[in-house]
């Protein structure tokens, strides 16, 4: 209290109300993979709030490359995808803010340069987001492209940092065998016909043994911190793509509107300097148009002249791990023969050079695939030569759709249903938006071993499409489904909203005389709070007693001990509400009484 010493008048303002608790944000997800764009961003979370704030922060999604196939008539007769599902993280978000997304954060673990996803990158981006306050979600987007163990093993360790952070939740996907596959393989070829056009392109289901590689490999830790679906989910998403990357291959007599490419590139690829397994690839570059006339090999240690003066020049450029061979108008033979007086010459050369999966030796490979190249050109060349082909083109192009692991829509689901119901609503039963379908159909029998599993309790909870309901999220449980009190997501939601809220409030009492004074303040906030949920339907009770209740005080929560070490134990119980998942009606006969 001031002292007074000069006769006058005083105000003073007294506060007859206690602090009161401010809510935390209970769906703010974390997207982690690869950007077209990363730089000094790469592994650090970013906000963002809209996809044009994506696009200007991170860049857009990767160019898929596309074969469109044409038969002797100008039609269309199939739309191939020649690349593979590694960089999914852009029609992720797209789908997490159609399905009612808010604000999010995104840590990029790397640009589209990378070869193969690589575990490390998830998990430096996991230990950054340690120090991120704000997310109260995790999605491992890119992930799902990783081997199937390491995808796991990643979520068991996001799942260790939900539990010791305390305000946040795994969603998890199910990789199916085939996904797992193209993770393996770096690419993965798609196609629809003339006779199919929609773009629902079929996917294996998720089987016994996937779902079992998934319940070994996650593990028994921290299981109510986290929620898995299934299956993928076939979207509305057109594939992004540029003109440059979709192709249209002629035939063996060319017509008018093709050009048999005579100039083709050889590039070899290897992942480690140490090892000996490299990948060929052969493709065609119709935009070379003038042969080389450097007759000599360009290596790490300078240029060295060529063993002899080729009959076809050529030219290597040749990096640490990556070598390119141009040439133009040579035959298989002739490539295979200049193949081996690049190798006879280059320093870079890894011991026991080979290539891999294919015998026969590099000429045989050479020569085979030359022999195999056919006239293309490009979508751009085709809108030159006939607009309204390149138009038919386009429409085709735009059935493509991307298929997609659930996670990003879940995520968008959480935001939607607590924004429009609150935490306490279970995140099911709600349709999805810029959903086609499902790629697998789930059965009620089949859905069985997924929702209840008997041995260790690992609920997966399934999407699946109702005639005249659409695509519905069905089901509502933790990884942690044997567990009575961590069985269903929303309460253990709910229970991380109500503990970071009011741990964060209560940091005014910290210091604070540990006296009744304090406990009374601290006792009518956190009342108030609960008070207020309850109001909402959050808790189940009649009355406000038999909702909640908050104790704290010398004798009741607390001895003389604690009081002397400086501990204030504060005890808060709720009843959290739970969703009705089986609603059981009996009938029964009632006899005639008149």
């Amino acid at each position: 209290m001031a002292t007074y010493k000069t006769p006058g008048v005083y105000v003073e303002e007294v506060s007859t109300l206690p602090p009161s608790v401010a809510e935390v944000s209970t769906a703010i997800p974390v997207f982690i993979g690869y950007t077209e764009k990363s730089g000094d961003l790469q592994g650090k979370p970013v906000r963002i709030n809209t996809m044009l704030e994506f696009e200007q922060t991170f860049g857009k999604a990767y160019p898929a490359a596309f074969e469109v196939t044409l038969d002797a008539n100008e039609q269309i007769t199939a739309v191939t995808r020649k690349d593979g599902d590694n960089f999914l993280l852009y029609y992720s978000l797209k789908l997490y803010f159609d399905n009612g997304g808010g604000a999010c954060y995104v840590v990029s673990t790397g640009d589209f340069s990378v070869d193969d996803p690589d575990s490390d990158d998830f998990e430096k981006a996991l230990d950054n987001l340690r120090k991120e306050d704000e997310p109260t979600l995790i999605v491992l987007t890119d992930a799902v492209s990783l081997d199937k163990s390491e995808y796991y093993n990643l979520c068991g360790l996001a799942l260790k940092q939900c539990a010791e952070l305390g305000d946040r939740f795994l969603i998890a996907d199910v990789i199916t065998e085939a996904q797992d596959e193209d993770a393996d393989a770096g690419k993965k070829e798609e196609a629809t016909t003339s006779d199919s056009k929609t773009g629902d392109e079929k996917k294996p289901d998720a089987k016994k043994d996937d779902i079992q590689d998934f319940r070994n490999g996650i593990g028994t830790n921290y299981l109510r911190y986290g929620a898995a679906y299934t299956p993928y989910l076939q979207t509305l998403i057109p594939y992004y793509y540029t003109e440059e990357t979709v192709t249209i291959p002629g035939g063996d007599s060319p017509t008018s509107s093709y050009k048999q490419a005579d100039v083709f590139e050889v590039t070899c690829k290897g992942k480690d300097a140490t090892k000996s397994t490299v990948k060929v690839d052969i493709v065609n570059t119709p935009a070379a148009t003038k042969k080389s006339t450097t007759a000599a090999t360009t290596t790490e240690g300078g240029t060295t002249p060529a063993p002899a003066a080729p009959t076809v020049q050529f030219k290597v450029t040749e990096t640490a791990l990556e070598i390119t061979i141009t040439g133009k108008g040579m035959t298989g033979t002739a490539l295979a023969g200049k193949w081996e007086e690049w190798k006879a010459v280059s320093t870079n050369v890894p011991g026991g050079f080979g290539i891999k999966a294919l015998p026969g030796g590099s000429a045989e490979v050479v020569a085979i695939a030359a022999t195999t190249l056919k006239g293309v050109i490009s979508l751009q060349a085709k809108r030159d030569s006939s607009t309204a082909q390149y138009n038919k083109i386009k429409t085709e192009l735009a059935k493509q759709r991307v298929t997609l692991p659930p996670s990003a829509a879940i995520a968008g689901i959480y935001a939607r249903t607590d924004r429009e119901r609150g935490v306490w609503k279970a995140p099911a039963n709600v349709s999805l938006i810029s959903v086609l379908a499902p790629v697998v159909k789930i059965s009620d029998q089949e859905q069985e071993n997924l929702n209840i599993d008997p041995e260790a309790g690992k609920s997966i909870n399934v999407i699946r499409s109702f005639t005249g309901k659409g695509t519905l999220v069905w089901g509502a449980r933790t990884l942690a489904g044997n567990d009575n009190e961590w069985r269903y997501i929303s309460v253990r939601r709910l229970f991380n909203l109500i503990e970071e809220s009011t741990k964060k409030a209560t940091a005014f009492a910290v210091f604070e005389p540990n006296d009744a004074t304090t406990w009374l303040k601290v006792k009518a906030m956190i009342d108030s709070y609960l008070y207020g949920l309850w109001q909402q339907g959050a808790l189940a009770g009649a009355t406000a007693e038999m909702a909640y209740y908050v104790n704290v005080g010398l004798g009741k929560t607390m001895t003389t001990q604690d009081v002397l070490e400086g501990r204030m134990i504060v005890d808060i119980g709720v009843a959290a509400v739970r969703p009705a998942e089986f609603i059981v009606i009996r009938f029964m006969h009632k006899l005639q009484q008149a």
